[in-house]
């Protein structure tokens, strides 16, 4: 048998250029407003592999006092460009409920 051609080595691999974090939070608030979803904060962003993890609350209905507001907590995916490609409403909390 013929010896084994010597393994070449893998290129580096570079990450894309893309959006920097705030970027990614004025794309996701953006894209959520022009979906008439007023959002009211921005709770976790995430580079993954195929773009952005972006978790936000949008305020579901206001209460009097404000501290009984209803919050529902949306978790977004977003494409290296800063484009929704989903989003999900993952649970509800009152504004008041600090508990995760």
């Amino acid at each position: 048998p013929a010896p084994a051609a010597p393994a070449l080595p893998l290129a580096p691999v570079t990450p894309l250029p893309g959006l920097t974090m705030p970027q990614v939070v004025e794309s996701a608030t953006r894209g959520l407003a022009a979906l008439k979803l007023k959002v009211s904060s921005v709770t976790s962003v995430a580079r993954s592999e195929d773009g952005w993890r972006v978790t936000v609350e949008l305020l579901e209905r206001r209460g009097v006092p404000d501290t009984s507001d209803l919050l529902g907590i949306y978790e977004l995916r977003l494409d290296h460009g800063g484009n929704i490609l989903q989003y999900e409403r993952t649970r509800m909390r009152r504004r008041c409920d600090l508990s995760r």
